[in-house]
């Protein structure tokens, strides 16, 4: 008997669910929500812990084997490593990762990797003080490089490190970010700002390309690819040691291979970051919805993801901020 699986419309494969579990967030990062934004979902509208890991059930019966959990900043979620226990224990999930923003981590690590959380995606624009209270809006680094610290301590590796390009803010520290991640063992992942909502928008957008053919002749770089769902290509060193991703929504983007969905705090999936389609899963959780039902509403929702974004096209489309959407 083959194994279920979600296809498209555009015959890919779907495998990978990104999961917010709160849209709250300590940080204020200048490309993902503004200093004051008040638009928080309200908490009896967030996914219970039930709910969740009724509807990831169902996505690992319909093929979906691979979940991140998202913000915000999920580890203000409180248990989110009781939850990861809950999500690794289900049938068909193979790799629960997380993406933080690692200022709680020091705290959470152990709990995390003892519940199954097999990899973390740490964001880190700048290591300098300065710059990381201007972009994330406080002053924060110390209490980062000691989460990393701690995380690699209780044995998370290879650990990411996302450091989102921003042209006149960070773009003169890419050489000393590398430098760093090989020097800690860290793997880096450069990223393009993306046009979501003002705050992505006004972010100062730097196209990757000429910087990843830059780091391929500056460090002797070769293309490679690494474990994991998400859509970075990598180069790497030809001893392995080092890999550096390049995620470039806008330059090049990556629509043909996407094999995600986005779920929001409050039950909400997103089939696009650049598109407005979306399917609420919360009114069939709360009606009494049987099982058939809610994997006929995923089989549904599917269907509805789009070709490709636009955010060359129409930068303006997406009113909603990152952090609404679910990192």
């Amino acid at each position: 008997m083959t194994s279920p699986v979600l296809i498209d419309q555009f015959n890919r494969r779907i495998d990978y669910v990104r999961l917010s579990v709160t849209d709250r967030c300590d940080l204020r990062c200048s490309y993902c929500m503004p200093e004051g934004f008040k638009g928080f979902e309200e908490p009896e509208h967030w996914l219970s812990f039930d709910e969740i890991e009724r509807l990831i059930g169902a996505f690992a019966r319909l093929g979906v084997s691979r979940i991140r959990l998202t913000g915000g900043e999920p580890l203000l979620r409180r248990d989110i490593a009781g939850l990861s226990r809950r999500i690794t224990a289900l049938p068909g999930i193979t790799d629960l990762s997380m993406s933080t923003n690692a200022t709680q981590l020091d705290k959470h690590a152990q709990a995390l990797k003892d519940a199954g959380v097999t990899r973390l995606n740490v964001s880190l624009d700048s290591l300098q003080q300065a710059r990381v209270e201007k972009i994330s809006g406080r002053d924060v680094l110390a209490k980062v490089m000691h989460g990393l610290t701690v995380a690699q301590d209780v044995g998370f590796s290879p650990i990411k490190l996302n450091m989102v390009a921003l042209a006149g803010t960070n773009d003169d520290e890419i050489d000393e970010m590398v430098a760093f991640c090989m020097e800690r063992g860290f793997v880096l992942r450069l990223i393009e700002a993306m046009p979501m909502g003002d705050t992505g928008r006004n972010a100062e957008y730097m196209d990757l390309q000429p910087v990843k053919e830059r780091l391929r002749t500056q460090f002797n770089l070769i293309e490679t690819t690494m474990a994991g769902a998400g859509p970075a290509r990598y180069l790497g060193s030809a001893d392995g040691c080092f890999n550096v991703g390049f995620i470039t929504p806008v330059s090049q983007h990556f629509c043909e291979t996407c094999n995600r969905v986005r779920i929001a705090v409050d039950g909400t999936a997103y089939m696009c970051l650049g598109q407005e389609e979306k399917f609420e899963f919360r009114p069939l959780l709360r009606g009494g919805c049987s099982d058939a039902e809610l994997e006929a509403a995923i089989i549904e929702a599917i269907n509805l993801k789009p070709e490709r974004h636009e955010f060359n096209e129409a930068p303006h489309k997406i009113l909603r901020f990152m952090s609404m959407t679910g990192g």
